[in-house]
This record gives structure tokens, sequence and C-alpha cells, in this order.
């Protein structure tokens, strides 16, 4: 992400922070519940990608365990102070970074958690890469929000694009491209939920050719269907 993303998302996020949760309190539930999705086990190690004020931190902790390891990355300073005054650091590392650089070694995941995060990657194929990058040929990413994208466009005021880069066979590409295999995709009034599965080397290398093309269309549906998304990068969705 460039210096002026960085800037324009800090800005954004930084002056609404303090009142986050309290705007979007119906929320919490849903995300506790699509932590479930990661089928987590004891001892894993997870990531929550652009955690905001930490609303999935709690319970993602409560699936690891206390040998497991949770992080959560956000590029907006005071969305990591909230989640500190809220306590949400004694479940997890919080890291102040960019989802799309992380400081982290390849494979060192089991799992990614992203709430938000989706439609606001500057350039979402390399963004979603880096997340399989850190995670390990099998583990699993959630792409989540706590609105499908009829309602949160209908919030928002505007009606989804026919380029919504979360529109199926969009992000199915998109996915693919980025070394994931979409395993659930659910777009309803009160969630969307996308599934993946890390693909394997050997998935990788034969699917390499079909993928050259997919990212640059992936790419292009995201920007037809920019209109309305928000200015957010690492951090959670305007809602």
């Amino acid at each position: 992400m460039s210096g002026h993303d960085h800037t324009r998302v800090q800005e954004f996020f930084g002056s609404r922070a303090a009142g986050w949760d309290d705007r979007f309190a119906d929320d919490l539930p849903r995300y506790t519940a699509a932590t479930h999705e990661l089928a987590l086990r004891p001892g894993d190690a997870v990531l929550d990608a652009g955690c905001g004020t930490g609303r999935a931190l709690p319970p993602l902790r409560e699936r690891v365990g206390p040998a497991g390891t949770v992080l959560g990355a956000d590029l907006t300073p005071e969305m990591l102070g909230e989640a500190r005054r809220r306590g949400r650091d004694r479940a997890a590392l919080l890291l102040l970074a960019d989802v799309s650089r992380l400081p982290l070694s390849d494979g060192a995941l089991d799992a990614v958690f992203a709430a938000g995060l989706i439609a606001h990657l500057p350039e979402p194929v390399a963004g979603l890469r880096e997340l399989a990058r850190v995670v390990r040929p099998d583990g699993r990413l959630v792409l989540f929000h706590p609105l499908g994208r009829a309602a949160l466009a209908a919030r928002q005021g505007r009606r989804p694009g026919p380029g919504d880069l979360r529109a199926r066979p969009h992000l199915t590409a998109l996915l693919s491209a980025a070394g994931w295999h979409l395993l659930t995709y659910v777009d309803e009034d009160e969630r969307f939920l996308a599934v993946s599965r890390r693909s394997t080397e050997a998935e990788a290398d034969a699917g390499a050719d079909a993928d050259a093309g997919a990212g640059a269309g992936a790419d292009s549906a995201d920007k037809d269907g920019a209109e309305g998304r928000g200015s957010r990068t690492g951090t959670e969705e305007t809602a």
C-alpha cells in the first residue's frame, strides 16, 4: 500500500475508533459465529488480518486455547488502542502492520480471519497472495462481513455493481490466482462468508497457467465495482 493510502486509512478510522464498537454492537455475535468456520484446533496459530478493535480476537483465543497463537494486525494505531482499552490484547498479540506486507515467515500460520478486508485491498491478488504466503498448505482463510453484499450496499445508499469483487465469479478467480481454493460461499442479509483452503504446492503448479489471466480480471472487476466501497485497507470495513 502506498503512503497516501496509509494516511487516508489512518485518518478515516483513527477519528472513528472510539465509537466503533458501540455503533456496530449488534455485529459481535456474528463475528463469534464466523470464527467457527476456520476449523481451528487447540495449539493452532491464527491471524486476524485488519483486526480493527479486535472483535474477533477473544473467540479466536477460545478456539486455539492457551497453547495457541493469536495475532491481530491493523494499520490504524487508534483502532489497536481501542482494542487494548477493551482488554482484547489479553487474547492476542497486536501488530501495527499493513496486511499486504506482514512481518511473518512463510507458512507460519494455520489460518487467517479477515473481516471486511477484501474489497479494500489496493491490489487484491497481491494482498491475498501475501495472506497465502504466511499460511501453511491446506490452512484456511475466512473472508467475512456481518452484512451481505446487498444489505451493505443498501446501508451505503447504493446497489451492488456487476463488478463487485465479492460476487462469486470474481472472488473465485481472485482467490485461485492468489493461491486459495474456495470451499464455501454465503451471501445473505446478515452475513457474507467465503471460506477458502490454501492450495498445496502441487495444486498451485497445476493451476498456474489457468490462473495467469485471473488476477488481471479480478483487479479489473475491483476497479469497476469500486464506487461506494469506502476507503479502507487493513482495518474493519465501513458499515
